[in-house]
């Protein structure tokens, strides 16, 4: 189930006996968290009655003997393990401790114990990409759990929804277009977009939010981080694009995502080139006027790419770009290594 679908039957049927949490997107994961500890715990149950284990650290029979385990301060109680993926086996030789703890698992799921909530995080691994087959072992493993929710990376469409009922809880007042050019800076990251927004209200007021006050509050954005990538392979830098690159993974940046932006700002060099467009103001009104949201220092940066790069160049970073996300998506070394592979290419001599 969704997020939002999980929130709805939790105010529906109230808290389930155990539940799992898949997927790596950290901003509705904390809130469905909390709302998950709101309608476990009384107020007056919230200090005894949580239990945190990590079953990296600990095994699955500990943790279901924690949840048999009666408590004489809490009427109710809710166990958070993290990790969860931590169960799996990592050698063969493992495989009878691992039918083990699936047996054990089953046997608590037929009979849990009435008042106690099981929470199973399992965030390291992704839906796509080599990540896939591992979190189908996960699946696989929790597979009795009814109540699965699934924590999925948000698309920017989705992140620039969330983003516009953010700003208007927090009374922010701010543009459709700069809302679009924060989400996208910061690379639909819902979790530092909900930050940025808070900040921009607290900086900001009841004034409305400027260009300027992005880039005064968000100095390491993406889109600043992209469009140097884009000015360093186009000046065939390597060194410099490599440099890059290590912001990316430094900052914990998704590189597939970053994949998308630079693809996102070819593209619209592209076309700006083809339709022989002069200047940042002609590429705004272009844009625009196709519906495609643009707003000046996005289009700044759209012509000045169009200007160091031929028509020809633009068309083959493109198929590069194209070959470096098909890769991504399928049996594959790690995403550094396939976009250090896109960077070499690019700025082959």
């Amino acid at each position: 189930m969704t997020p939002d679908q999980f929130l709805s039957a939790l105010t529906r049927q109230g808290p389930p006996p155990v539940c799992l949490f898949l997927g790596p997107e950290a901003y509705h994961r904390d809130r469905c968290r909390g709302a998950l500890v709101s309608a476990s715990l009384p107020e007056e149950d919230r200090e005894e009655g949580l239990s945190r284990h990590d079953l990296n650290e600990s095994d699955l029979a500990a943790l279901l003997d924690d949840a048999r385990s009666l408590s004489l301060f809490a009427s109710r109680r809710l166990l958070v393990a993290a990790n969860a993926e931590g169960v799996l086996p990592h050698a063969r030789a493992a495989d009878q401790e691992n039918k083990a703890a699936a047996a054990g698992l089953a046997a608590y799921l037929r009979d849990p114990v009435p008042g106690v909530t099981i929470l199973f995080e399992a965030t390291a691994f992704d839906f796509e990409g080599e990540d896939k087959k591992k979190l189908e072992r996960v699946q696989k493993f929790f597979a009795g759990i009814p109540c699965v929710v699934e924590f999925r990376r948000q698309t920017p469409a989705q992140a620039a929804a969330e983003a516009a009922r953010l700003a208007r809880e927090a009374g922010l007042t701010i543009s459709r277009d700069l809302l679009q050019e924060l989400t996208e800076s910061l690379g639909a990251n819902v979790t530092r977009i909900s930050v940025e927004i808070r900040k921009l209200s607290l900086y900001k007021g009841a004034e409305a939010v400027t260009t300027e006050d992005i880039s005064t509050l968000v100095p390491d954005a993406r889109a600043t981080t992209v469009f140097a990538l884009v000015n360093a392979l186009a000046r065939r830098d390597r060194r410099k694009s490599l440099d890059l690159l290590d912001t990316f993974v430094r900052e914990g940046e998704y590189l597939p995502l970053a994949l998308t932006f630079l693809s996102g700002i070819l593209r619209l060099a592209l076309m700006a080139k083809e339709s022989g467009l002069r200047g940042a103001g002609q590429v705004q009104s272009h844009f625009s006027r196709h519906g495609v949201p643009m707003w000046p220092s996005k289009a700044e940066q759209v012509w000045q790419t169009a200007s160091a790069c031929t028509a020809k160049q633009l068309e083959a970073a493109l198929g590069e770009i194209f070959a470096a996300d098909r890769d991504m998506r399928g049996p594959r070394p790690d995403d550094r290594i396939l976009m250090e592979r896109l960077i070499w290419k690019l700025t082959a001599t």
